[in-house]
């Protein structure tokens, strides 16, 4: 049997960490086994479906490396597939057109609810005769198609993460709406009936969702089994929670994949960190790898029951792991659109070696891209504002002679590397008979505008490079004596 597994996002917003998640346990479940991952667009909500969210789900997808082998499938291209199989249905005495009202359906819900009782359809229009069809027709009444649930039955399954699980036919709220009402017929089909038509179309094998879905699971199988179809396997991923355990949201500051992406995580840090929500390698030490590297040992015995809890600093330290270890020339490329984002100027002796080598310098300290554009903020301005502290430094008593000092040095300096700037640092404590404290520090503050940062020598080099060196030097001793 080859595995077939397919991720099933609806276009009625951008693709969410729950939805990219999903997709993650489907992916790895896939190449795991050498199978088939399939993206199929649900899309039969016209009214909240946009072309702009498909595109967002597919740029998402395809930013994480979470490649599909079939699809896109879009639904509204099958809706003749679907009208043939709800006839197929009606056809067999297993489906019913149902002629309740609007105003009827409220007043069923009213009285259950005055009762204590949990709402659910009576079934009312599951025996009518031709008769009483022909009637409400005449009447006017459009209808609806319901599928036939026996309260009696007992849906039983084994999940592969949840184990055995047990519905009764009774608890599905009654007979199932499976088709909306028409003009010319059968109308639109409702989820729980378009999606189970689909998966037995494209073989899948293996069903893999969130546990939000159980409810719909047992009314899927009585569907499957309506049609004769082999019941495909069932896996229901534990929910992502916040720190309180509730189900995520947007309150928690979770959004969509590109919002992620906005705010500075990278994808493969982003896809290692989904793929240890709820699913644990069997090292439990290790933490960081590929999706290939967890392809090959991941299966479902390894997935918690319960939910996982989002963590963003444990996502910030994961994040600071891969940018820790790039390649420069990558990183450059991944920072230098939140530079132009920020308004920053790459030009004027800003163009790619040097930016290389500002890389280089903040590579370090970074947790995610975004930290690039304050880090590297002074490299960016002309000029830079002194915060308090550096403010104090520049008063002290021989500072301004000691920046002097360097910027005699550097005045006849054609170039200048970091033998030259140790060079000339040691000099000025000769020459001024200082501390080289008292001048390391005196430098920061003059060139960076505070007294903590990057590398001294380095931030010195980078500014020297593009001449704002002296300026800075210069603008300290004159504002700040």
């Amino acid at each position: 049997m080859t595995v077939r597994v397919r991720l099933a996002p609806s276009p009625t917003g951008n693709l969410h960490i729950g939805t990219a998640r999903t997709a993650v346990f489907n992916w790895l479940f896939a190449r795991h086994h050498d199978g088939k991952f399939i993206l199929r667009i649900e899309d039969t909500d016209l009214e909240r479906s946009r072309p702009e969210y498909t595109e967002s789900i597919l740029q998402g997808l395809q930013w994480l490396g979470l490649n599909w082998d079939e699809g896109p499938v879009f639904q509204t291209q099958r809706l003749e597939i679907y009208k043939s199989a709800v006839q197929t249905l009606l056809d067999k005495g297993l489906a019913y057109r149902c002629y309740t009202t609007a105003e009827e359906l409220e007043a069923l819900r009213e009285s259950q609810k005055a009762r204590g009782q949990a709402p659910r359809y009576d079934n009312r229009h599951r025996n009518l005769t031709p008769e009483q069809e022909a009637a409400y027709k005449a009447q006017g009444r459009s209808f609806v198609i319901r599928f036939k649930i026996d309260d009696d039955r007992e849906i039983v399954w084994n999940d592969l993460v949840r184990e055995k699980m047990v519905w009764r036919g009774s608890d599905l709220g009654g007979d199932m709406v499976i088709a909306r009402a028409a003009a010319d017929g059968i109308g639109q089909p409702l989820y729980n009936f378009a999606v189970v038509v689909d998966d037995m179309d494209m073989q899948i094998t293996h069903v893999i969702r969130g546990e939000d879905h159980i409810a719909n699971t047992a009314k899927q199988i009585l569907l499957y089994e309506a049609f004769g179809a082999k019941v495909p396997e069932f896996v229901h991923a534990p929910l992502i929670l916040n720190q309180e355990g509730r189900k995520l949201s947007k309150r928690d500051g979770v959004t969509s994949i590109s919002d992620f992406k906005q705010m500075g995580f990278i994808a493969e840090a982003l896809v290692n960190y989904m793929t240890l929500l709820g699913w644990s390698p069997p090292d439990s030490t290790q933490e960081i790898f590929t999706l290939q590297e967890a392809a090959k040992q991941f299966s479902f015995e390894r997935v918690n029951k319960a939910g996982a809890k989002f963590d963003w600093a444990k996502l910030d330290w994961l994040n600071s792991q891969y940018i820790h270890v790039m390649a420069v020339d990558k990183l450059t490329d991944l920072i230098i659109p939140y530079w132009q984002e920020a308004g920053y100027q790459l030009t004027g002796g800003r163009e790619r070696p040097w930016l290389e080598q500002l890389v280089t310098l903040i590579q370090p300290s970074l947790t995610r891209l975004v930290d690039a554009v304050e880090m590297s903020k002074l490299f960016f301005t002309d000029s830079v504002e002194f915060s308090e502290e550096a403010a104090v430094q520049l008063k002290q008593e021989g500072v301004a002679l000691t920046l002097n000092g360097v910027i005699t040095s550097l005045e006849n300096q054609q170039e200048l590397n970091e033998a030259r700037a140790q060079e000339i640092i040691k000099q000025v404590v000769k020459e001024q008979n200082v501390k080289k404290g008292l001048v390391m520090r005196s430098l920061r503050a003059a060139l960076t505008g505070d007294m903590h940062g990057p590398d001294l020598i380095q931030s010195w080099l980078l500014l020297n490079q593009i001449g704002l060196d002296k300026h800075r030097l210069m603008k300290a001793t004159v504002e700040n004596n």
